[in-house]
């Protein structure tokens, strides 16, 4: 256990699957109230809202589903079932206290998911694509674990969406492997937020696999 409480700095200094699982190990049992609720947390209200409106639908895979924040709201929207992915195991098991998981899945998407092809219709992902997180390199693997048709909302933070390639990736997707692809700027906190990245931004992706 490290000495210091685990906070968004730390996670926005992540660069190693290690460092991921070290961190999210410490934070999980008060990531909900210690983080979310005090930082007026609300990326996850978003993206969930904007994969409903696009007509999302279950099965959905919650990539990088931490605690179940996202997942919940998805649940209270009526979306289901719903699949959680995460290379931290005890943030998944906070999430599956939640009751709102058909199935956990402990995966580094890096290696790959190991879930059959086409098995989703939905895949969504909030505050994943982010600082020493995940990077445009595994879409193909969620890419491969969605149906025809699958419906996508993903959120990227608005600071490394361009310089961390996400733009190209997706623009290159968009050549026969995903269409209708939209972008929503969102603001990743909400009026109640405080400290130096109280105003920062995301875009949440919304694109359908081809």
């Amino acid at each position: 256990m490290s000495e210091k409480t685990p906070n968004l700095h730390a996670a926005y200094a992540l660069r190693t699957p290690e460092d991921n699982k070290r961190l999210y190990a410490e934070w999980a049992g008060d990531y909900d109230e210690g983080f979310a609720a005090l930082e007026d947390y609300q990326l996850h209200i978003h993206t969930a809202r904007a994969f409903v409106k696009a007509g999302g639908q279950g099965p959905v895979l919650d990539v990088g589903a931490g605690t179940g924040l996202c997942g919940a709201v998805l649940s209270g929207l009526g979306v289901g079932p719903i699949d959680a992915a995460d290379i931290s195991a005890a943030m998944l098991d906070q999430a599956m206290r939640k009751d709102i998981y058909r199935d956990a899945i402990e995966a580094d998407l890096h290696q790959g998911l190991p879930v059959p092809r086409d098995s989703y219709a939905g895949i969504v992902s909030s505050g994943t694509f982010t600082h020493g997180h995940l990077g445009p390199d595994v879409l193909p693997a969620l890419l491969r674990a969605a149906r025809t048709g699958a419906q996508f909302a993903i959120s990227i933070n608005a600071h490394h969406y361009e310089a961390l390639g996400f733009a190209d990736a997706l623009q290159q997707l968009s050549n026969g492997r995903i269409h209708n692809l939209t972008l929503a700027p969102v603001r990743i906190f909400g009026n109640l937020a405080a400290g130096p990245n109280k105003d920062d931004e995301a875009f949440v992706a919304l694109f359908e696999k081809s």
